[in-house]
């Protein structure tokens, strides 16, 4: 009966080494997978940080513009629309936030581009600085993940022009010429009205304009 339990043991140990084998095996599988979507996630967030940055930038960049034309009220009219002129650069800031993001800023791992058709916004395509290293999976040495976002601004106001062309506030003293108010500025249910002689009390680029992922 004893040489018969050794042989049965002699048997099972080959199985058992296979099955501790293929136990590693799909761990490592497990782990490689793991490490491939670490990859991809990170160099998603890179990319919708740039696009936000980009958007960001693009819409900030107007408040100087903003200030100065203040009681212009055609003016007024097209930047609430998002129709001012020069909201379309914001590239230089989805480099630096990408390459904050451990993502490329080279021209072979980064584009920016602003949107077609009149639309504000930026589409920005990242690849990750660590490539994959060497795995089980064949092919993934020295890949890269990649990754695409889109963010875009749009308007949150609207401009209504000021009927009295006197505009609003105190009367003034007599003998006094007050400015008159180009309108107001109402940002979901939010007003400011321009008052020319008192241009302290303004929205910010953020009142004015949302910035948001979008699929396209």
């Amino acid at each position: 009966m004893r040489p018969q339990r050794r042989h049965e043991e002699g048997q099972a140990a080959p199985l058992y080494i296979t099955a501790v084998v293929g136990l590693l095996f799909l761990a490592l599988a497990f782990f490689a997978f793991g490490q491939a979507d670490v990859n991809r996630n990170g160099a998603q967030t890179a990319a919708d940080a740039a696009a936000l940055a980009a958007a960001k930038d693009s819409r900030d960049q107007l408040r100087g513009g903003f200030l100065e034309n203040i009681l212009d009220g055609d003016y007024l009219d097209d930047l609430v629309n998002g129709n001012a002129p020069g909201t379309r650069s914001g590239c230089d800031a989805a480099r630096r936030f990408a390459g904050l993001n451990e993502a490329r800023t080279d021209a072979g791992g980064f584009s920016c581009r602003p949107l077609p058709g009149g639309r504000w916004g930026f589409t920005v395509e990242v690849e990750s600085r660590e490539s994959m290293g060497e795995s089980i999976i064949p092919g993934t040495d020295g890949k890269h993940a990649k990754a695409t976002a889109t963010a875009v601004v749009e308007p949150r106001c609207r401009f209504e022009p000021s009927e009295d062309e006197g505009g609003g506030g105190d009367e003034p003293d007599e003998g006094e010429e007050r400015k008159p108010s180009p309108g107001r500025i109402d940002c979901d249910g939010r007003d400011w009205v321009i008052d020319p002689e008192n241009l302290d009390f303004l929205p910010d680029m953020a009142d004015l304009f949302s910035v948001r992922l979008s699929e396209s």
